[in-house]
């Protein structure tokens, strides 16, 4: 039911810029936060950047605090994560996660498949 479409990945030189777009359908998109997590090649997973329900208020990692932006547009069930000023270490399968409660039930999180970003020369 609930599904995460990510896409805006790519190859991308160092100090450029991309921007991943995730459309998410299933849930009340505009009730819940929403998050970007990235996995490096031999690495855990970590979070990069998260976003409340209304858009109000967003949260980084320090390793992309001042380069990257997470925002949202509600209207198109809609979150993005814009990335300037890329590193190599920026390279990673990126993710988009929503973590939904049905009800006073459990919140359950929903992960996409993940699209690549690559920062070489």
């Amino acid at each position: 039911q609930v599904q995460l479409v990510e896409s805006g990945g790519g190859l991308v030189q160092p100090g450029g810029s991309l921007r991943l777009s995730c459309a998410a359908s299933g849930f009340t998109f505009s009730s819940y936060a929403m998050s970007w997590y990235r996995q490096a090649p031999g690495k855990e997973r970590e979070l990069v950047a998260v976003i409340t329900n209304t858009g109000g208020t967003t949260n980084y990692a320090d390793s992309v605090k001042g380069r990257f932006t997470i925002s949202r547009d509600n209207a198109k069930n809609t979150v993005y994560l814009q990335m300037n000023s890329l590193k190599p270490d920026d390279t990673a399968v990126y993710y988009c996660k929503a973590r939904v409660r049905y009800g006073l039930g459990p919140r359950v999180d929903y992960w996409g498949q993940g699209t690549q970003v690559t920062i070489s020369s």
